[in-house]
């Protein structure tokens, strides 16, 4: 669901769409999880950070690049909620679920700068480029409706920039 302001009780985070000159989207494999699940670079925006600042440390944090053009943002924030049996786990139960403000970026670099290893600890222990209908029927099912939605507010536009290069 689209919300304009993040609700009480949802984490505020930054969500990066990153896509490639083929069209394809920047996936990476989460470390802490045993199953093979695929999302792209997204966290937590600090105290005082704006949405945008976070967005690029998040994706320099989680894929080690910078090197990118914002191409849009959501125009306010989709939120989900945490199963019952993640909940109590993760931030102390402090949190439903998050509150996310995505952005849509082109990556101007080669594969070669991008670095998952450049933060320790990395977030994900491996990465590839997806299609993004493969990357949203992947992603885990508490995140799928903020997936959807994202896939088709930016999905257009990857189309639209990869067809005119």
């Amino acid at each position: 669901m689209m919300v304009r302001h993040p609700p009480s009780g949802y984490r505020p985070c930054a969500g990066v769409m990153l896509f490639n000159r083929h069209g394809l989207v920047f996936a990476g494999r989460r470390r802490d999880i045993d199953v093979e699940v695929w999302q792209m670079p997204q966290g937590g925006i600090d105290v005082g950070e704006a949405p945008r600042a976070a967005a690029m440390r998040e994706l320099t944090e989680e894929a080690g690049t910078n090197k990118v053009q914002i191409v849009a943002e959501s125009e306010g924030w989709l939120t989900y909620e945490f199963p019952d049996q993640l909940r109590n786990r993760v931030w102390g139960g402090r949190y439903a679920g998050q509150a996310q403000r995505w952005f849509l970026m082109r990556f101007t670099g080669e594969d070669s700068d991008i670095d998952i290893a450049a933060s320790e600890p990395s977030e994900f222990a491996a990465w590839q480029w997806m299609r993004l209908d493969e990357l949203v029927h992947g992603i885990v099912a508490f995140k799928k409706s903020v997936y959807n939605c994202i896939a088709t507010k930016f999905g257009a536009t990857i189309r639209n920039e990869t067809y005119q290069k």
